[in-house]
C-alpha cells in the first residue's frame, strides 16, 4: 500500500506539473500568482507534500468504503472531485470574485490529478 501511494503521488505530481506547463499562459493571464510562478525547489517539495497528503487520504477513504478496482476508484474520484475541489472553487468564484476561467483551470487540474490517483490506486487494489 505504501508503494502504491508513493507511485500515485509521483504520477499525480508529474501530471499536475504538465497541466500547468500546458496551461501556464492561461494561468498567467488570469492570475498574478500564475504570472510570477517559478518552480523553486521548496515550492516543488511543498507541492509534492500536498499531493502525498491527497493520495494518502484518497487511499484511506477508498479502503474505508471498500472500493476496489479502477472503475470503483474512478467513481470515488469523480464523487470526491465534485464534492470538494469543485465546491471550494465555486465558492471562490462566488465569494472572492475569482475568475470563472481560473477556477475552471484549477478544477481541470484537480480532475486529471485525482483520476490518475484513482487509476494507480485502483490497479493496486
Amino acid at each position: 500500500m505504501v508503494l502504491s501511494v508513493l507511485v500515485a503521488s509521483v504520477a499525480a505530481f508529474v501530471v499536475s506539473s504538465v497541466w500547468y506547463a500546458l496551461f501556464g499562459k492561461v494561468w498567467a493571464r488570469l492570475s498574478a500568482a500564475g504570472a510570477g510562478a517559478r518552480p523553486t525547489p521548496w515550492r516543488m517539495g511543498a507541492e509534492f507534500g500536498r499531493t502525498l497528503v491527497l493520495v494518502a487520504v484518497f487511499a484511506a477513504l477508498a479502503a474505508a468504503v471498500g472500493v476496489t478496482g479502477v472503475s470503483g476508484a474512478l467513481g470515488l474520484a469523480l464523487l470526491a472531485w465534485a464534492g470538494f475541489p469543485v465546491v471550494i472553487l465555486a465558492g471562490s468564484v462566488l465569494h472572492e470574485r475569482v475568475p470563472v476561467g481560473l477556477a475552471a483551470l484549477h478544477a481541470g487540474d484537480w480532475l486529471v490529478k485525482i483520476a490518475v490517483v484513482a487509476v494507480v490506486l485502483g490497479i493496486a487494489r
